[in-house]
């Protein structure tokens, strides 16, 4: 499979090393990016992380927008300006930088959310109160979503 998928938690070593589950160490290999691109979430106190398909689905979202504009300029300072690409070590082993576990208050634990093309780096506190969230609206969606095809089936 070449996605992120499933949620893993995992524990920082004594050296602030986490080890990237294996399915996305494989998913990683196969995308061909050397090491690990990291930005900030825009919406969320998380990490994106990835590789070449992350970096495309970034450029495709800033061609959106005109080059040098005030949107364009907000967007690349958040994707581009405060990502990092960790070094994945032989053992699947990343040191997360200060600035990245700060963002996302991750002290010695992080859970890994797969995402398809992405996956997301969460303090784990963090992400059962965000998936909690998600659920509900989710459920909220979903009943939105079915009162739209039964009115339209009534026509």
């Amino acid at each position: 499979m070449d996605e992120f998928v499933s949620t893993f938690t995992n524990r920082l070593d004594s050296k602030g090393r986490v080890s990237i589950p294996a399915p996305f160490r494989s998913v990683l290999m196969r995308d061909g990016f050397e090491g690990l691109y990291c930005c900030p979430t825009l919406d969320q106190n998380a990490v994106d992380a990835g590789g070449n398909r992350l970096r495309e689905q970034i450029r495709a979202m800033l061609a959106l927008f005109e080059p040098f504009s005030e949107d364009h300029e907000l967007l690349s300072t958040t994707l581009i300006g405060e990502s990092e690409i960790l070094r994945v070590d032989p053992e699947g082993r990343v040191a997360l930088p200060e600035a990245i576990k700060a963002h996302a208050g991750i002290g010695d634990t992080v859970t890994f959310v797969g995402q398809g093309y992405k996956f997301q780096i969460w303090e784990p506190e963090r992400f059962l109160a965000y998936r909690a969230e998600a659920k509900n609206r989710v459920r909220e969606l979903r009943r939105r979503l079915g009162g739209r095809r039964e009115a339209g089936g009534a026509e």
